[in-house]
């Protein structure tokens, strides 16, 4: 067991040093079974975290997130966190203002992070695959640059369902049986 977690120690370092050698505006730690963000990476990347545009900690086993995270990473671009066991996201992730897409599919979110309402630059929205029953609307009808909201696979409310279509001007995609209206 001690091997194998010095070789995902390894592999996440190796990962970090390819990211500040090369200059690149890609992080990507998907798959490095990290339960939560290594407090080492800060310090490494400091001189390159405004460079740093695309985040992948896709497939691990976060619970959680830092409001640091989201202040020392605020010129992302795109971040993507499908497949761990985040249910919510740090206030502060109303700091990631060039944010344009976000994707939390297969995650544990109940209730929608409505703070997502607040970034003026997010185009898409991937929810796919979580708990969440009600969903801001309202909110999301005014954010100027949403296109497309994923949230198949989460158990929608009937209102919202309902409610959503006339008020929205960007792609809200559903699982079929979510389309599809009770009879009273």
């Amino acid at each position: 067991m001690l091997r194998k977690m010095g070789e995902a120690v390894a592999r996440v370092a190796r990962k970090v040093n390819e990211t500040v050698e090369s200059s690149s505006d890609t992080l990507d730690l998907a798959d490095c079974k990290l339960v939560s963000f290594p407090i080492c990476i800060y310090k490494v990347l400091r001189n390159v975290s405004d460079q740093i545009h695309l985040i992948t900690l896709a497939n691990n086993e976060l619970k959680s997130l830092t409001s640091k995270f989201m202040t020392t990473f605020s010129q992302l671009r795109e971040l993507r966190l499908e497949g761990n066991y985040l249910h919510r996201l740090p206030n502060e992730v109303s700091s990631l203002q060039h944010l344009k897409a976000i994707d939390l599919s297969r995650n544990q979110f109940q209730d929608f992070p409505e703070q997502l309402t607040a970034l003026p630059e997010l185009e898409t929205i991937n929810l796919e695959e979580n708990e969440i029953v009600d969903v801001p609307v309202e909110k999301l009808a005014t954010m100027p640059a949403l296109r497309v909201i994923n949230l198949r696979l989460n158990p929608l409310s009937a209102e919202v369902r309902v409610i959503a279509p006339p008020l929205i001007k960007f792609d809200m995609l559903m699982s079929p049986e979510d389309t599809q209206v009770p009879l009273p």
